[in-house]
């Protein structure tokens, strides 16, 4: 497991590019029958990735649960939305097996003892992207396919950010402990997320980014309002963003990426808006 350390903002303004990517950026997640996590201290988030092939995989394949967590098994303690970004798999979380095609999700709540990943097909794997977040309590484990999110249209074709946000870990949706997350698709042709830009300092986020085409990439926006910096994101990797740092994107095409929060305020709209000319 990859631990990252809290950063404050003002020793952020003197990192050089390898130091915010070392930092920030998440990468090397899908690897064949293998789990890969990065435990952030901002607000004890873990991000989890697994690409099931040849095998079953569970979660916690080559983690000391009481090394790592101070807990006798993973999820003790802690809940965790998944989505399957990749070929069609399965997740069979004590004893209850789901289905999972591309773009769907699986919350499962606090006290899951075991949780084990397959994919349909070893030629065309499932892709398993993680976000965990402690809980105090249990709620209910819920399947919801891309259909069963809550659709929130946003932006234009004019200004280049034409999306729609795909709710599911959301208080709208279904009952958590703190988790939300979401999945956001930009239109063809539009390239910004985000835009205009907001901080909350409630909580934190963690962006994944994926569906770029070969060759092209994200500029993904960090950094307090008046001291912007930017990491270039390739196919499948993420960034932490402390809840001092804005989070937005700009990609060299259309993409789609997960969004995902931890904190004491699920209100989506808790929000602290930054005009675009107030941007340095």
């Amino acid at each position: 497991m990859d631990i990252r350390y809290s950063c404050n903002q003002r020793d952020f303004k003197r990192y050089t590019t390898e130091e915010i990517r070392q930092e920030f950026l998440i990468s090397g997640l899908y690897v064949s029958d293998e789990i890969r996590a990065v435990y952030s201290h901002v607000d004890r988030m873990v991000t989890f990735g697994c690409m099931p092939v040849n095998d079953a995989v569970p979660l916690d394949k080559g983690i000391d649960s009481m090394k790592s967590f101070g807990t006798g098994y993973i999820l003790e303690r802690r809940e965790i939305g998944i989505f399957n970004i990749g070929g069609a798999g399965s997740i069979e979380a004590d004893g209850v097996t789901y289905d999972l095609g591309f773009k769907d999700c699986l919350y499962i709540t606090k006290g899951t003892r075991a949780v084990t990943f397959r994919s349909a097909d070893k030629a065309n794997p499932a892709k398993f992207y993680m976000v965990s977040a402690p809980a105090h309590k249990a709620c209910k484990t819920t399947f919801l396919s891309i259909d069963d999110a809550k659709k929130k249209p946003l932006g234009a074709n004019e200004t280049a950010n034409k999306r729609v946000i795909n709710q599911f870990i959301h208080p709208d949706v279904l009952e958590t402990c703190q988790l939300s997350m979401g999945l956001t698709e930009l239109d063809p042709g539009n390239v910004w997320n985000t835009m205009p830009a907001h901080t909350h300092e409630r909580r934190m986020e963690i962006y994944t980014y994926f569906g770029i085409p070969e060759g092209q990439a994200v500029f993904h926006m960090m950094g307090e309002a008046q001291e912007t910096r930017h990491i270039v994101v390739q196919n499948g990797e993420a960034v932490i963003s402390p809840s001092w740092s804005i989070h937005a994107g700009c990609g060299t095409s259309a993409y789609t990426f997960i969004w995902a929060m931890g904190g004491e305020n699920q209100t989506f709209d808790d929000m602290d808006h930054i005009k675009i000319s107030d941007l340095r």
